[in-house]
């Protein structure tokens, strides 16, 4: 027969090699060694670990928080604004003389010498690019500018018209428009100027933001890129607040900074940043701190996908670089003092998991409880058979 503490450190040692043991994720060792497939030094990584330490925090410290600059980086105004296809144009003709093809006959009135202009009716670019202008014909002037069409029509009408001078006049600008959509108090196609305008200038055209500033995303769309930025950094840098250009796509979203917190920490929930930016520091305080009685302190970890160029300066052979962004885990060690230190200079971005791994012992004591649940029901049925005999 298997005595009591024979029968208690054989299931306490089945017990912990078990891997179907409530837990809320892994432990420190588990995040460690499984950055190989199981745990198998001679594969390749699924992610990056890297400590927290001086040489990360100065790594990361020249990494730029996603960013319109970053991306856009032009920061002069458009150049002069062309015709586009449905563009509206209107024209106006005049001549040095009476009795031409755009100016009527002499008056009677010794006062007068008759009109000597004539405006064409205001007309949209068709598809073909071009506009219709008596005596001169089908005029192109798609992607051209006014002064630019002026020119072409004054000589397609020379030899027609007396000494012909040209206005043309561009209103419902459908191609030199930015739409304006989301959290704003009137979505439209704003219509840009010529002097350039900005983000915040065509945000205020459309009536403002709905949402708080620092609960607000801009998102950015020019051709095949969108680059998404918080409000408050575009008010606050006037960087990030870039001249528009004709066709972009800007909607304004109601998404605050936010990082997730799991595991050992003391509230586990999407946290809001309610700033432009937070360290890891600030955010083990927005949390609550560890949990005394189950935390790790040598196993705090932020979770992230990393571009190329700081994972390369980070681990400059990895072979997860040449897929684009790397999944990367940070690991802070606050049994350390000077990881105290780290913490508050360590950035914390948006989307950011913060993981807090269970303590060892915490472990262990799950063993000790899965065991008084089983032992207790057969203690108490061994009694009553031994009271029987």
């Amino acid at each position: 027969m298997v005595r009591g503490p024979v029968a208690l450190l054989t299931l306490v040692s089945v017990l912990a090699g078990c891997s179907s043991l409530p837990a809320d994720g892994p432990t420190t060792r588990d995040v460690l060694e499984q950055s190989k497939p199981n745990g198998d030094e001679t594969q390749q990584s699924r992610y990056e670990v890297v400590d927290v330490d001086d040489a990360a925090v100065s790594v990361l410290r020249r990494r730029p928080p996603d960013g319109f600059s970053a991306h856009f980086g032009d920061y002069r105004p458009s150049a002069d604004l062309r015709i586009g296809v449905g563009d509206f144009v209107s024209v106006t003709i005049w001549e040095a003389g009476a009795n031409g093809l755009f100016s009527a006959p002499l008056s009677t009135d010794r006062f007068s010498s008759g009109a000597k202009s004539s405006t064409v009716p205001e007309q949209a670019v068709g598809r073909d690019g071009e506009i219709s202008v008596p005596y001169a014909g089908r005029i192109n002037v798609k992607g051209l500018t006014t002064e630019s069409v002026q020119l072409a029509i004054e000589k397609a009408l020379e030899g027609k018209a007396i000494q012909p001078q040209v206005l043309v006049n561009g209103s419902g600008p459908i191609s030199n428009t930015v739409t304006v959509t989301g959290e704003v108090a009137s979505g439209a196609r704003v219509p840009l100027t010529a002097k350039g305008d900005r983000i915040l200038d065509v945000v205020a055209m459309a009536g403002g933001v709905r949402a708080p500033v620092n609960e607000t995303l801009v998102r950015l769309s020019r051709g095949p890129t969108t680059v998404s930025v918080p409000m408050v950094r575009v008010v606050s840098n006037p960087r990030e607040n870039v001249f528009m250009r004709p066709g972009d796509v800007l909607t304004l979203v109601r998404d605050p900074q936010a990082f997730l917190a799991y595991g050992a920490a003391s509230a586990s929930a999407k946290i809001a940043f309610e700033a432009d930016s937070i360290s890891l520091a600030e955010a083990l305080a927005k949390v609550g701190g560890l949990q005394d009685y189950r935390a790790d302190p040598a196993g705090v970890f932020v979770f992230r996908y990393e571009p190329p160029q700081i994972a390369r300066a980070l681990r400059p052979n990895s072979h997860l670089i040449r897929a684009g962004w790397v999944p990367v885990v940070y690991r802070l060690n606050l049994r350390d003092p000077a990881g105290i230190f780290l913490a508050q200079s360590f950035p914390i971005f948006n989307k950011d998991v913060l993981y807090i791994s269970n303590a060892p012992f915490t472990e262990i004591q799950k063993i000790f409880q899965v065991f008084n649940t089983v032992a207790a029901p057969l203690s108490t049925g061994a009694g009553i058979a031994s009271v029987a005999k």
